[in-house]
């Protein structure tokens, strides 16, 4: 009744969101689109600065950076913990409502928050923050993105988010090597920014998704230590065994995770470029570009990032 009753709760969130975005373009019809925009823009940023404040952990990270994987595995340490309900995901404050002992998490891409600030050089709303940085290999996650945008991406979030047009003739490497919003460069310039600022944040772990991979457990002891949850090994165990690579796409391709939104699911269940939890290979980025191209990516990789990543 109670997991009923979250869904609800969130379902009309959702609609509101849409509404008041919808309401928005129809009040500002007629102005340049660059305008709308940059308002749709802001008003996102109101709605995540308004989360940002009430959250207790805030776990950051750029699109395709492992965030669902993390959250399936965390959602399923805290149901076991606290028996909460199963394929119960977590979304901000849901499991906090079930459950006071668990904390608020607030998941964020980080894209907005800046454009209701008008700051784009700090990240001073998050300075007095437990902030977690998921942080993945740009190369990596801009392939990723590339999948994203061709086959996962909405409609909604391609202007806004500085994608290129839908249905463009673009390849993978220019994709890639590109000024757009899924390319290596704006990873780099996201992860560069929290890199200078981290140093002013109260309390910050960067968690690498390569980590998380290779020594799963021990990291995820080490993040719930950082959001001072008291799990036992047992409950790490199980979390970690939930959130295999080979159960999580079992799950999308049952559709197991449909409450939690289309996000979750894949695009077309027989394309496995369009799902959610697509290869998760370490380095994969290799196999798809020729040695000259892969020479490319790592110089300007090199150049351009913030070697406390250890990505070169």
């Amino acid at each position: 009744m109670k997991l009923a009753i979250q869904s609800l709760r969130q379902g009309l969130q959702t609609v509101r969101k849409k509404l008041s975005r919808k309401w928005l373009h129809w009040r500002m019809r007629g102005q340049p689109e660059a305008e709308i925009l940059k308002a749709e823009r802001k008003l996102r940023g109101v709605e995540q600065f308004d989360k940002l404040q009430q959250a207790d952990v805030v776990l950051v990270s750029f699109g395709k950076s492992g965030r669902t994987w993390l959250r399936v595995m965390i959602s399923h340490l805290f149901r076991v913990m606290y028996k909460l309900p199963e394929n119960a995901i977590l979304g901000f404050d849901n499991f906090h409502r079930l459950n006071n002992a668990v904390p608020k998490l607030f998941f964020t891409h980080d894209n907005y928050i800046k454009d209701f600030t008008g700051d784009f050089k700090t990240k001073m709303p998050f300075y007095k923050k437990r902030v977690v940085l998921l942080a993945r290999d740009p190369r990596d996650v801009a392939v990723s993105q590339f999948f994203q945008w061709k086959f996962r991406i909405k409609p909604s979030k391609v202007t806004i988010n500085n994608y290129p047009p839908q249905g463009s003739d673009i390849s993978l490497f220019d994709f890639v090597m590109g000024d757009n919003g899924g390319g290596m460069k704006a990873v780099t310039e996201y992860l560069n920014l929290w890199a200078r600022e981290s140093g002013n944040v109260e309390a910050f772990h960067l968690l690498r998704y390569e980590d998380l991979r290779s020594n799963t457990a021990e990291e995820l002891r080490r993040l719930l230590d950082f959001m001072h949850v008291d799990a036992t090994d047992a409950h790490v165990a199980a979390a970690v065994e939930y959130s295999s690579y080979e159960n999580m796409k079992k799950m999308e391709s049952k559709k197991q995770f449909r409450l939690a939104g289309g996000r979750m699911m894949p695009g077309d269940k027989n394309n496995p470029d369009s799902y959610k939890v697509r290869r998760a290979k370490v380095g994969g980025y290799r196999d798809y570009f020729s040695d000259e191209e892969v020479a490319a990516i790592d110089a300007r990789l090199a150049a351009d990032l913030d070697p406390i990543f250890n990505y070169s």
